[in-house]
């Protein structure tokens, strides 16, 4: 060694290596020489312990290492080595300062991969992480050798975590591997955290198991971080989001790196049955299809199930759904469903409402005028409901009676109930009355303002509608053609302008289905004057008419019955005034036997007195 270092040293001396005289070096330059290129210099360790100039250098890229030393005068060259583990050193590369010719030593790591500059920069090709060393940059003068280590550090980030062997499922209260997270060619090694919904997960016992594997590849020097976890999940686990990050370390310091999320379909079983009437309605009705729907809350769900229907006294096996259409109200009741072990069920109560009407009678119906007709409505339902009449479309007050139809009684009559809190839920039935009746005629007339002419009018009540003729007997002439007023409430008029020559006499001849009517009027010559009979008042003029005849009867049988009272009291009185005359009265009633006849006389003539006088009270004028 020291031999190959005096070899070395007689070409290393500035001025004559360019010119090629070599210039042998002092013992004290060898050993000093010698020394340095050792590593064991008496300044290492101090500088070891102020620290080291270092170049971070990524995996793959060039390493760029420049000479920490200032280049001094008189340098013959300078050479670059890096220092093996038990710290002996190994030359790669050599410049001189002269012959500006650069020599690589034949080191078989560094083999087309260096490059030194005129600035005794050393660059490295495609780091390694082999070239993680300590290398040294020495420059030689006559009088000196200088030296200055570098330390150089290779990072690699790793590849983006993934989580392998994922389970297909988890199941609650039983521990299983999960997954495993693998980081791939990371330098220096990095760690693995497990996370869940972004919050650590720490090792517990029995629940969280997690265990780190490091793995070195010794070809490139990468290491893989693989991590398994064990774990054993809840309910509460569902949809959770698990993920895993790698923690390493680059040039700049520490950095992380996340993994795709994993969410798992986690198993458990049923606790809860539950049992649905589909569609959510309040109320269902007659006729309509209802679905139950049974369901558990384990996942994966339970897909059968037994259902328990009224009045059955075993479950119907069935998929989560059993279907029930156009119901009746025998289906209200209770209904369950249970699982098909029986070990869970649940129930609820359908009501199915309903509504019956019930109208007598109904349909048409052909009645006649003044006969009676009991009509009802019956109703049957699982509600209060609501009923009301309608006539012709108009909704009425109260609901129909008829003790005596008329005519304006017949129409088209229609029941109808509901209820409120049922949509949907309505029924009607519908009568249509007719009221029949024999044409009934009544004639008038009267003489028209100017005196020429007379009308004649024939009122005519009947249904159907009566067909209305005219005739005259004797001579005048018809001034107009017949005239009818509108068909209403079975009634109408027909009416003719005549202006009679002489006495004359019309007949009406109304006639429908049921008869035929005939009257007649004698009507005088227009020239003789006659009573006019009044036109034919409404019913509710003639009732009007027969309540003040009722009451003009009333009031004379009680102004009779007053005179009665006041002529017996006046004879009364006269005849106490009689009583006080004496004997000689008494004696000429007996000669006058016809006295008691007279004393009836003169009681009737009291009676008639007082009567008399009680009308002058009241009509003194």
């Amino acid at each position: 060694m020291l031999g190959f270092l005096l070899h070395k040293g007689e070409g290393r001396t500035n001025p004559n290596h360019v010119t090629g005289k070599p210039q042998k070096m002092t013992h004290l330059e060898i050993i000093l020489f010698c020394c340095k290129a050792l590593g064991v210099a008496d300044g290492y360790a101090t500088e070891s312990a102020l620290g080291l100039y270092t170049v971070n250098a990524i995996y793959g890229d060039t390493i760029t290492m420049p000479c920490p030393l200032e280049v001094p005068d008189g340098l013959m060259f300078g050479k670059w080595k890096y220092e093996m583990p038990n710290g002996s050193p190994v030359f790669i590369a050599f410049r001189s300062s002269t012959k500006k010719n650069v020599q690589y030593d034949d080191v078989p790591d560094y083999k087309d991969r260096l490059s030194l500059s005129e600035n005794y920069t050393l660059s490295i090709k495609n780091a390694r992480i082999s070239d993680e060393k300590r290398f040294v940059c020495m420059l030689v003068t006559e009088d000196d050798v200088s030296e200055e280590p570098t330390i150089v550090k290779v990072f690699k980030q790793p590849s983006q975590p993934e989580i392998l062997h994922q389970a297909n499922l988890l199941e609650t209260e039983k521990l299983q591997m999960l997954g495993e997270c693998v980081s791939r060619d990371s330098y220096p090694e990095g760690n693995v955290t497990w996370f869940k919904n972004g919050r650590v997960l720490q090792p517990l016992d029995d629940v969280v198991v997690i265990n780190l594997q490091k793995i070195v590849d010794r070809t490139t020097g990468l290491f893989t971080m693989t991590s398994s976890l064990q774990y054993m999940p809840t309910k509460e686990d569902v949809n959770a989001k698990f993920s895993c990050i790698v923690t390493y370390y680059g040039p700049s310091g520490q950095k992380t790196m996340q993994s795709e999320p994993v969410v798992f379909d986690v198993h458990y079983p049923t606790e809860k049955v539950t049992i649905q009437v589909l569609p959510q309605s309040s109320t269902i009705k007659e006729g309509d299809n209802i679905t139950l729907k049974c369901s558990g809350n384990g996942n994966p769900p339970p897909q059968e199930f037994l259902f328990y229907i009224p009045g059955e006294t075993e479950g119907i096996r069935s998929s989560d759904t059993y279907v029930m259409t156009d119901v009746r109200r025998n289906a209200t009741g209770e209904y369950k469903c249970s699982l098909t072990d029986k070990s869970m069920m649940d129930s609820t109560t359908i009501t199915v409402h309903y509504l019956d009407l019930q109208l007598t009678p109904s349909g048409e119906v052909t009645k006649q005028i003044g006969e009676a007709l009991p009509v009802s409505c019956t109703i049957s339902s699982s509600r209060n409901a609501t009923v009301f009449w309608i006539k012709d479309n108009t909704r009425m007050q109260t609901s129909p009676s008829f003790s005596s139809l008329q005519y304006q009684d017949a129409g088209n009559y229609v029941c109808e109930t509901t209820l409120q809190e049922v949509e949907g839920l309505r029924k009607r039935q519908t009568l249509k009355l007719i009221v029949e009746g024999k044409p009934q005629i009544k004639m008038t007339k009267k003489t028209n303002t100017n005196k020429m002419s007379k009308t004649i009018i024939c009122h005519v009540e009947g249904f159907p509608k009566p067909a209305v003729q005219w005739t005259v007997t004797g001579s005048g002439s018809i001034l107009n053609k017949t005239e009818e007023t509108k068909y209403v409430n079975g009634k109408f008029s027909s009416k003719i302008v005549i202006a009679p020559e002489e006495n004359v006499t019309l007949t009406c001849i109304a006639e429908n289905e049921l008869e035929r009517t005939v009257t007649s009027m004698n009507v005088s010559a227009i020239n003789i004057p006659e009573y006019d009979e009044p036109e034919d008042r409404t019913d509710d003029n003639s009732e009007k008419v027969n309540d003040q005849a009722k009451l003009i009867v009333g009031i004379v049988v009680g102004l009779l019955l007053v005179a009665l009272i006041a002529g017996v009291v006046y004879w009364l009185y006269v005849k106490k005034s009689n009583d006080a005359k004496g004997k000689s009265e008494k004696a000429a009633a007996q000669n006058f036997p016809s006295l008691p006849r007279q004393e009836k006389h003169s009681f009737f003539c009291y009676w008639c007195c007082g009567l008399y006088n009680l009308l002058l009270s009241c009509h003194p004028h």
